[in-house]
């Protein structure tokens, strides 16, 4: 039998005071509430961490090769499809998908309005799945490999500056000389939340704006490079970089729109300054219960004392039952978070207001691996923190703890 395990269980167990029995449920909640409330916190960061940049990714790709230019024109200097880097990038592990875009800025006018826009050409090669999640409406143009069509995809914000509705006609005039314009018909809608492309970028062909610029077939504005989920994207940029022609140039998307990803590292800071605090306060509160404890047990450990026990064994005894304590709040603590966590999963309880926070719903990310390491973290932390006030049984002396009232 496990001595300090069993005495620790029925010190715990035992129904003498009322008193022992609040200040351990305070204990309980203390650790079920913290921990619950860290889970919730670092589900719900995740979430948003993932959904903005998977929104951002899905427009742009992990990074962009483009041609190097010292023009200030938005014009966009071709690059070839025929590269090495480009006909070869599946021999990159970290590579998951290329494709080749280009950008032409336009005007597009009805009959009550006129809006600034810039087209972005996407091809047969465009992987859709990664921009299926924003399109609310509709679909996506089809393509074809001999001729290029003029159905496009507009967002929402640009469908309601100019009051256009799927299955209408728009006519686009492009910025170049000589002036030219193609009608256009909507196929689909999108939403992504981030203003940076809801106000100024529309979905078409490819082929339409090679033949605007006067481009041969295997030329593009562009690569779009999109990496696996483990990828580290600053070693994948220098290997591109090095694999690329000499004259293109590759660019990050965390540094082409830096603004999304300082917001989320500003956020994952301040939530791991309010983790320590709450796990600092859940620590303070499993010393004060153990003090207490410790105090309202001193006859005991005097009795224990007098009859041969060893520090070490009243020491073992107050860590069990720290530690039984401790799982209970994290067995209460987990099912609470998790359980919360399904329900805004599954049915979206808690909404946001998109323009602030580029969703509209609290979104929840699945890390098991968090979950279990925030878990030992909490056990590990409390543990220790546990040593404090069972350092102090080994300076009661025998007597004095017999008599203590």
């Amino acid at each position: 039998m496990n001595l300090p395990d069993f005495i620790a269980k029925r010190t715990i167990n035992s129904k003498t005071g009322q008193f022992s029995a609040s200040i351990y449920k305070i204990a309980i909640s203390s650790i079920a509430i913290g921990l619950g409330i860290m889970l919730l916190a670092l589900l719900i960061l995740g979430g948003f961490q993932k959904t903005i940049k998977d929104k951002v990714y899905s427009f742009a790709g992990h990074m962009q090769v483009t041609k190097y230019t010292l023009s200030n024109s938005f014009d966009e200097s071709p690059i070839s499809t025929e590269t090495d880097f480009f006909q070869n990038h599946k021999n990159f592990p970290f590579i998951d998908h290329l494709q080749g875009i280009a950008y032409k800025a336009g005007l597009l006018k009805t009959e009550e309005a006129v809006e600034g826009v810039v087209i972005k050409g996407i091809g047969v090669d465009y992987d859709s799945t990664n921009f299926k999640s924003n399109l609310i409406e509709g679909r996506f143009p089809k393509l074809e490999t001999d001729s290029y069509t003029t159905e496009i995809i507009i967002s929402k914000e640009i469908s309601k500056l100019l009051k256009l509705e799927m299955g209408q006609k728009v006519f686009m005039y492009f910025v170049q000389n000589p002036p030219r314009y193609r009608q256009l018909e909507i196929v689909g809608i999108y939403e992504t939340g981030l203003e940076d492309f809801d106000e100024r970028i529309i979905i078409g062909d490819i082929k339409m704006i090679q033949r605007l610029n006067d481009w041969s077939d295997d030329q593009v504005g562009s690569y779009e490079v999109f990496l696996n989920d483990d990828a580290d994207e600053e070693e994948a940029e220098s290997v591109v970089f090095d694999a690329v022609e000499a004259d293109h140039f590759v660019n990050l998307t965390s540094k082409k729109y830096p603004q999304y990803f300082e917001w989320l590292e500003l956020l994952r800071q301040n939530v791991q300054l309010f983790l320590a605090l709450i796990l600092f306060v859940a620590c303070f509160n499993m010393v004060a219960v153990i003090f207490i404890l410790t105090m309202e047990r001193t006859p005991m450990i005097g009795m224990l004392k007098s009859m041969g026990a060893q520090n070490r064994l009243i020491r073992k005894v107050f860590l069990m039952s720290g530690l039984r304590l401790t799982f209970k709040g994290l067995l209460w603590g987990n099912l609470v978070a998790i359980g919360a966590a399904v329900l805004q999963y599954y049915f979206h309880l808690i909404p946001l207001d998109q323009e602030n926070y580029y969703m509209d719903f609290v979104p929840i990310l699945w890390d098991f691996r968090m979950i279990l390491g925030l878990n030992l973290l909490v056990l590990i932390v409390v543990l220790i923190s546990l040593f404090i006030p069972v350092w102090f049984i080994a300076r009661m002396k025998p007597i004095k703890a017999i008599r203590f009232d």
